[in-house]
């Protein structure tokens, strides 16, 4: 009778590490971070002798209970991802309560279903229109005026709903980020073709800032340099294959007016406000804060997202006028974006995600996209082909700065968990 009790426990605790996980996993969190989660409640709960297995759309979770009794696995697929930030901090919280023993396995279980059946902290319309004021401040973050920022807005949220409206109907995720940009693109066409005094050009950057992956490309990233390279690999991939939708909706559409003789050249291309003059500030400060809405972050981050997006515009200006490469800048800027963002989320007790990722929103190159296409489709191949390679590059020391940063801060301020040490994939490669 006793030995089905603690089956019965054991098969609790791994449906809470299961449910946990597969939370963590579908918000964007990282796997190490995921499977950190997932061995530390297992242990929290009875389950010593716990191994998990994360990939991108799968967790797989096996205890062997000892003394001749078989092993039990479970499993649990991540068939729907979508960004929900104040369900993270709950999620962290269940987990440093549970660490601290003030929170039995039926409590963590019941406060589980709450946090699941949580309504969304923003409205629906606020969520669909938070991505388009990101296209819109991006307008004005490259020079764009009011015209050009409203212009961004209507079209980035067209391309939303139309996306999303593909997306009910079964259609690939490549085809909805395609079509998404291809709208934003038409909209400089129209601009163009109706000689207006609009700079089309921002509108096109706008909408590309708000499509491009940055969570995605985060957390790709992080798992490589973590030591997860399977899942690393795989979201790395989909995160390029995301760049090349966008850059396909907007480089057909681009040559389409040529054809046709809309003459869309160099001379459409918006230069951003190398300087922090108040309208590129406040636009860095906005899209920062849009994007917090827009993956349902705590309305109590909204603030400090806009601090921090305003703080990462600055630096980086700032780097630019060092004469520094737009990715090394970026690289520098992000570095220290890491460091403070991690630093503050560990302060607050939240995933540092939350803290990090709508600040570096901002930084997104997408001028240097729409620059490397205009290239391409008006005879500059070349000099086309070497924008895109700094264009990828930049979007790539966007992740890697972040990382390096969190990382630094931990090599000088180590977290104070034993578990944490012990689990991290990469420290179990050292040489001792």
């Amino acid at each position: 009778m006793h030995e089905k009790t603690e089956d019965v426990t054991s098969y609790l605790a791994m449906e809470l590490t299961l449910r946990v996980g597969e939370l963590m996993l579908a918000g964007g969190e990282s796997a190490e971070r995921v499977e950190r989660a997932i061995i530390h409640l297992g242990q929290v709960y009875g389950l010593p002798r716990i191994e998990a297995n994360v990939t991108l759309a799968a967790i797989s979770v096996s205890y062997l209970p000892g003394l001749g009794r078989q092993p039990v696995t479970g499993e649990r697929m991540v068939r729907r991802r979508s960004a929900n930030f104040t369900r993270l901090v709950a999620l962290q919280r269940l987990i440093g309560d549970a660490e601290s023993g003030r929170l039995p396995l039926d409590g963590a279980s019941e406060r589980l279903r709450k946090i699941i059946s949580a309504p969304a902290p923003y409205p629906s319309w606020l969520l669909h229109g938070a991505l388009a004021m990101i296209g819109g401040a991006g307008a004005i973050l490259v020079g764009g005026g009011a015209w050009a920022a409203a212009a961004a807005f209507a079209a980035t949220l067209c391309g939303d709903r139309t996306g999303a409206w593909l997306g009910r109907r079964g259609v690939a995720e490549f085809f909805q980020v395609a079509v998404a940009a291809a709208i934003g693109a038409l909209m400089a066409v129209l601009l163009v073709a109706a000689d207006s005094p609009v700079s089309s050009g921002s509108v096109v950057v706008g909408v590309v800032i708000a499509l491009i992956p940055g969570r995605a490309l985060v957390a790709s990233l992080q798992d490589g340099i973590a030591g997860d390279y399977m899942t690393g690999t795989v979201r790395l991939v989909e995160t390029m294959f995301i760049i090349a939708a966008i850059l396909a909706g907007v480089g057909f559409t681009i040559y389409l007016g040529n054809r046709l003789g809309v003459a869309i050249s160099l001379n459409n291309l918006p230069y951003a406000q190398i300087k922090t003059s108040p309208a590129p500030l406040m636009a860095a400060g906005v899209i920062s804060a849009a994007f917090a809405v827009y993956v349902m972050a705590p309305r109590t981050w909204l603030v400090s997202a806009t601090l921090g997006g305003m703080a990462a515009w600055i630096l980086f200006v700032n780097l630019l006028h060092l004469k520094l490469p737009a990715a090394a800048a970026t690289l520098v800027a992000t570095v220290g974006l890491g460091i403070v963002g991690t630093g503050y989320a560990r302060a607050r007790d939240v995933p540092p995600l939350v803290a990090v990722l709508p600040c570096l929103t901002p930084l997104m190159p997408g001028t240097l996209m729409y620059r490397a296409l205009l290239e391409i489709t008006t005879d500059h191949p070349g000099s086309g082909v070497l924008t895109l390679v700094e264009a990828v590059s930049t979007a790539l020391a966007l992740g890697a700065g972040v990382i390096l940063g969190a990382e630094i801060l931990r090599a000088v301020i180590p977290v104070r968990d034993r578990a944490v040490r012990v689990m991290l994939p990469v420290t179990r490669r050292v040489r001792r």
